[in-house]
């Protein structure tokens, strides 16, 4: 066996001898025998099981040289450090340091890393230079243009992220598609906020008809009654009307009839598509609108009818006969149209914009009695539809078996149903801010459409879009089935009379308002150079202007934070602050405290991150956060299991609850300065009527979220047992201990966990239901090279094995349906249930310390006996993402200073994002 270089050590710990000398005066300790002593005590208490030979846990310590400036060298040593403080090292049965020599080579070594780290972040800073993540770039347009409807973050590349976040500079590379992706969305952005400006329609509050759109009364386009929709008058069916004996409407002829007509269905929309709009609306361009709708649940009879072709209600076809239609015979789980009465409970509805994204804008409940809901004020981008949504209505989806779907809330005397009459729009609401972009771009002068030959830039509008003679007869503005059309492209430019002295004019005050530093006079000529250059080659005004703007917001200056080593200057610091809180760029109030110099004062910065806090935006900061701490981002990556989780498939109702709860659950701690220790566990949570029903909370109805305090002995409360973190730790078909356990350790616990052996092949779970998981990975750790990881990885994983891919409770692991055993009923598609309860589910466990548990409720108690820790590691994820930078080992001093200065707040969120804008690590590169 080779000898341990590590008698040279001492050389590279010299740098801390100084430091270390005070216990020269203690004649037990002199400071020159300190130094050798640290290789020789490497040499007494570790050669002898991590040699060339033994290489216990892979590591070599007679080739390893101290080389802090090599990466993994440096984290050798830091485990080093980590497992002899614990006392994990040495092992039981070998040879132990008296503690006073163990505690001198500790403290030794951590003096001696520290020094270096602290050495590079004095020279370089702790975070390195990085560009914006596409969020922050997507904010910072909506907050300089004032366009919160804005959508250009998905024109952009996909993030790479570090330390779990995409804020570390590592994850953020900059390429040549990325500049580009960078131009032509700050380009996009500017035509709209140009478009706001010309389109500018005048306010009007207009009410729309179910049986005006045709995307409303559309029956569907497979002759299946589950698809079609009905017309209903005060909860009574309208068998002339479904006929074509009688109008669609009675029209403008009798107002008081009209309001009251309806059009009815049993299904649920779909996401992706919306096949039931109010396509005759459009917003006619991005603004504030406010929505009120009106609309009841009905209960329609059973013993409908399919058609193997296609009916549409209330049109006649050439010729001037009606359709014939084969029909069917009655079955007792289709809607039957002539049988209609009034509802028998309430319907939770979402509402949905739908354009180039699908957003949910809100929400209420539907009842038998017929009643107007308004959702108040919602942002609306150009060219946008609206879609209801009745959330608990099935989604049929076709199976290829001559009975096809079933409604599953269907019952022998019929199924639920709901009735919408109208829908009513405000708007756009014009207030300062609705412009204030374009003013910011061109300030007073006025924009005209082009005139043929004309030099003009292109913008998108609604305005012009001419209809077909068949589109307005049918309403299909928003598109027939859900399809939107596209807008249509205008030419327009901006009126100056002094186009050079306008532009410069222009330029100077958009630079002053964009970049987030003073603005030197040679980035201005830089740009205006451009801008001149544009307006000699005969581009116009709006297109010269444009150009000038667009290379501003896609510049160094514009997307790259800039910091320089030491003391953050105001500037810096507001810029920090802000995208920590608000995900975006400083607002007047930053920007001016920067100016006077007067932001780095303590009273004023903690101030400021109080207003921001409170402020509406900090929502972002709160979405962005758990995106990548929690992995949120990832919730639609799985879809459940068809086979196994067909009662969740397609359910978009209760995977929105679930993420809604998460985001409410963390505000909350945030907002009310709850301690940290709710992260794991609380007597609390955030639910509706269709999280409650899936959580086993009884006494909840609504569709609205609200805080709910959970039943005594519950194993919900914290974030590990929330739906949305189930999901994302699952993978739609099963559960694995390792993938969540993993996931606890690192996300709550804080505990880094290295990657698997390359050689090690991932553990396949057996849908059968023949083995269980837990014996899957005995196997596995009965390989000693796995054996270490899994002691610590997959108790926490045992431990979350009562919870289902969704987030449900479970006794017993699903399996495939064999031989007629499966349970009965239909998945939320229609499609029968195809799966059985097999082996019963076990989620006790014991820790690495040796310390058991019987289920969740056991290990979330045993997590909190240690609650600092807890606190530790929100502490330590919030730093990551506010500086952008990894936690050093030279940063947990610091972190520890964090931590002593909320304790008395018992670590309440609020006091550590204080604490941690307060602290050196905030305050510096």
């Amino acid at each position: 066996m080779k000898r341990s270089p590590l008698l040279l050590l001492p050389l590279a710990l010299a740098a801390s001898a100084a430091a270390l000398a005070a216990p020269a005066k203690n004649p037990a300790s002199p400071a020159s025998p300190l130094q050798p002593a640290a290789g020789q005590f490497i040499e007494d208490y570790c050669i002898r099981c991590h040699n060339d030979q033994d290489l216990k846990g892979s590591l070599d310590l007679t080739d390893l040289d101290y080389k802090p400036d090599d990466p993994a060298n440096f984290l050798t040593w830091v485990k080093v450090h980590d497992r002899l403080q614990a006392h994990e090292m040495p092992p039981k049965g070998k040879p132990h340091p008296e503690a006073a020599d163990l505690n001198a080579f500790v403290t030794q070594l951590a003096s001696t890393l520290t020094k270096y780290q602290d050495d590079v972040a004095a020279r370089d800073g702790r975070s390195t230079q990085r560009r914006f993540n596409r969020n922050e770039y997507e904010n910072a347009l909506r907050d300089l243009l004032d366009a919160p409807w804005l959508q250009i973050k998905d024109q952009l590349p996909e993030d790479g992220d570090a330390y779990h976040f995409n804020k570390v500079s590592s994850a953020l590379d900059v390429s040549y598609v990325h500049m580009a992706r960078y131009m032509s969305a700050a380009d996009y952005a500017l035509r709209q906020a140009i478009s706001v400006q010309f389109t500018r329609p005048t306010t009007t509050t207009r009410r729309y008809y179910a049986r005006q759109s045709y995307t409303m009364r559309n029956p569907g386009d497979d002759g299946n009654p589950d698809r079609q929709k009905f017309p209903v008058l005060d909860a009574k069916a309208q068998p002339d009307v479904l006929t074509g004996k009688a109008p669609m409407t009675v029209g403008a002829a009798d107002p008081a009839v009209r309001d009251r007509e309806a059009m009815g269905w049993v299904q649920s929309n779909y996401s992706t598509g919306f096949g039931s709009t109010w396509g005759v609306f459009r917003a006619p361009v991005a603004g504030r609108y406010r929505l009120t709708f009106s609309g009841y649940t009905i209960w329609v009879g059973p013993g409908g009818t399919r058609t193997p072709t296609v009916s549409f209600i209330g049109k006649t076809p050439p010729g001037g006969d009606p359709r014939e239609i084969a029909v069917l015979p009655p079955e007792w789980y289709r809607p039957n149209f002539r049988e209609v009465s009034p509802g028998r409970r309430y319907e939770p509805i979402a509402i949905y914009a739908k354009g180039g994204t699908n957003r949910r804008v809100g929400e209420f409940d539907l009842t038998p009695q017929p009643a107007v809901h308004s959702i108040g004020e919602v942002w609306l981008a150009a060219n946008d539809v609206i879609a209801p949504d009745a959330t608990r209505f099935f989604r049929s989806r076709p199976t290829g078996i001559p009975d096809g779907y079933t409604n599953p809330l269907a019952q022998r005397d019929g199924m639920p149903a709901v009735a919408f009459s109208w829908m009513e729009v405000e708007g756009p609401l014009y207030d300062e801010p609705e412009d204030s972009g374009y003013r910011l771009l061109f300030g007073d002068l006025p924009v005209r459409k082009s005139a043929a030959g004309e030099p003009g830039v292109l913008i998108d509008t609604v305005a012009d879009r001419q209809l077909s003679a068949e589109d307005r007869r049918f309403g299909r503005a928003g598109g027939g089935f859900g399809r939107i059309p596209a807008m249509v492209p205008v030419a327009v430019e901006v009126i100056s009379t002094q186009p050079k002295a306008d532009a410069e004019r222009l330029l100077r005050n958009f630079m002053a308002h964009a970049y987030r530093h003073p603005v030197a006079e040679a980035d201005v000529q830089l740009f205006l150079g451009l801008i001149d250059q544009q307006l000699d080659s005969g581009l116009g005004f709006a297109g010269a202007m444009l150009a000038g703007y667009t290379a501003v917001l896609s510049s160094p200056r514009f997307i790259t934070i800039e910091e320089t080593p030491g003391r953050l200057d105001d500037w810096a610091l507001a810029t920090r602050l802000s995208l920590f809180l608000w995900n975006s760029t400083p607002d007047a109030a930053l920007r001016g405290l920067a100016a006077s110099g007067e932001l780095h004062r303590p009273e004023v910065l903690r101030a400021q991150t109080e207003r921001l806090l409170d402020d509406p935006r900090a929502a972002r900061f709160v979405e962005a956060f758990l995106d990548y701490w929690l992995d949120l981002r990832r919730v639609d990556e799985t879809s459940p299991s068809t086979t196994l989780y067909s009662d969740y498939y397609i359910d978009d109702s209760l995977e929105e609850a679930a993420l809604a709860e998460t985001r409410l659950f963390f505000a909350d701690l945030l907002a009310n300065d709850r301690p940290a220790r709710n992260v794991v566990d609380s007597d609390y949570t955030f639910v509706n009527d269709r999280l409650a029903a899936h959580y086993g909370i009884p006494g909840v109805t609504g569709v609205a979220m609200r805080r709910v305090t959970l039943p005594p002995g519950s194993p919900r409360g914290g974030i590990m047992t929330q739906a949305s973190v189930l999901k994302i730790t699952a993978n739609g078909t099963s559960t694995s201990p390792v993938l969540r356990g993993k996931w606890v350790r690192e996300r709550i616990m804080g505990l880094d966990v290295p990657p698997p052996p390359p050689v090690v092949p991932a553990v396949e779970v057996d849908i059968r239901g023949a083995v269980t998981i837990r014996q899957q990975l005995a196997k596995h750790r009965a390989d000693p090279t796995c054996a270490a990881c899994h002691a610590k990885i997959d108790p926490p994983g045992f431990a979350l094995e009562s919870f289902d891919v969704m987030g449900g409770w479970r006794d017993r692991y699903r399996a495939t349906a064999e031989d007629g055993d499966a349970e009965l009923g239909f998945g939320k598609n229609g499609w029968p249930l195809d799966f059985r309860y097999a082996l019963p589910v076990d989620a006790s466990g014991q820790l690495p310390d040796g310390r058991t548990f019987n289920d969740i409720r056991d290990f979330k108690r045993l997590l909190l006996a240690d609650e600092t820790q807890i606190a530790r590691n929100v502490a330590q994820q919030l730093t990551v993402y506010a500086t952008g930078a990894p936690i050093r080992f030279a940063d947990r001093a610091a972190i520890e200073r964090i931590l002593q200065g909320a304790r008395a707040d018992h670590y309440g969120v609020r006091s550590l994002v204080q604490q941690i804008v307060q602290s050196d690590l905030f305050l510096n590169k």
